[in-house]
């Protein structure tokens, strides 16, 4: 296991419904809290450069989510809803709770941003600022899907297909696979990342967990979406401040209009802009990152 030097050694969580979140904290706990969500398919490492310029300032709590890195892969349940992202959302408001965080500042990546933007709906009183890297509400990506989009973002229908396909295709050349998928979506290839976070990804990149990544994306193409349309109808939105940020030569970029898109979603105040990076934003413009995250939270 990879621990960067800035990290305080793994910890493990205990759930009350069972079940355990790997996860790692920095900086000093009685600094106000910032928790830090990963994506697809990486683990808690992915924040190790931005954790370097905000440990000074914020207590970061970067956890595994559920069936990624080395937390718990939960049992399939009937409509995905092990992996939700209501669950999700549930799992690390319990972990801030259990480290005395009733409230917190909140930045998700990809999948994380997706769990963020689930927990500031779901538990409103918890979120102090809220900040989202790289995506457009999963509602809307959806609903434009063209040709252009299926080609981009193919795992996004290749993942959800009935299991075992998605799972036993990608477990048939399991690297290639994911060195595909960190060097893909406008990314400088393999450069950005350095040998032993690469290896701790290749590290979790199980069977189990492959499983389990396709579960999250079925997830996201059924009961994620029926909980988003059910906010929506009732005129749920995020009530606090958000920040945007996307890389320049992604394609959030290319396809979307993030800033509008979560404007509509947000009943507070709505900032961003794009950075000159791919899909990896915290590992290919740690600084710009941190930077901007340290700004939109200061008080």
């Amino acid at each position: 296991m990879f621990t960067p030097a800035i990290f305080h050694q793994p910890h493990t969580f205990i759930l009350p419904t069972g079940g355990h979140l790997n996860y790692a904290t920095a900086g000093d706990p009685q600094q106000p809290a910032l928790l830090l969500l990963h994506g697809f398919p990486q683990t808690h490492v992915l924040w190790r450069r931005v954790a370097q310029q905000l440990g000074a300032r914020y207590f970061l709590v970067m956890p595994d989510l559920r069936g990624y890195g080395d937390s718990f892969k939960p049992a399939d349940e009937a409509e995905q809803a092990q992996m939700s992202k209501r669950a999700m959302a549930q799992d690390v408001v319990q972990l801030m709770q259990s480290l005395g965080h009733e409230q917190f500042f909140l930045c998700g990546h990809d999948r994380g941003g997706r769990v963020s933007h689930r927990l500031a709906l779901d538990h409103p009183q918890r979120v102090r600022k809220l900040a989202v890297l790289d995506i457009a509400p999963t509602l809307d990506m959806y609903a434009s899907t063209d040709m252009d989009f299926a080609r981009a973002y193919y795992h996004w229908f290749h993942l959800i297909q009935p299991a075992p396909l998605p799972e036993r295709m990608i477990a048939g050349d399991a690297l290639p696979y994911l060195h595909t998928k960190l060097g893909g979506w406008g990314n400088a290839g393999l450069s950005i990342f350095e040998p032993q976070a690469l290896a701790e990804y290749e590290r979790c990149f199980t069977p189990a967990t492959i499983h389990t990544m396709c579960e999250d994306y079925r997830a996201s193409a059924g009961i994620d979406l029926a909980h988003d349309r059910l906010s929506r109808e009732r005129g749920e939105k995020v009530a606090c401040d958000l920040l945007v940020l996307w890389g320049a030569r992604g394609v959030v970029q290319r396809m979307f209009q993030p800033l509008a898109l979560w404007q509509a979603q947000c009943a507070g105040t709505v900032s961003g802009q794009t950075l000159p990076c791919g899909h990896y934003m915290p590992e290919e413009c740690p600084d710009e990152v941190a930077r901007l995250l340290g700004e939109f939270m200061a008080e």
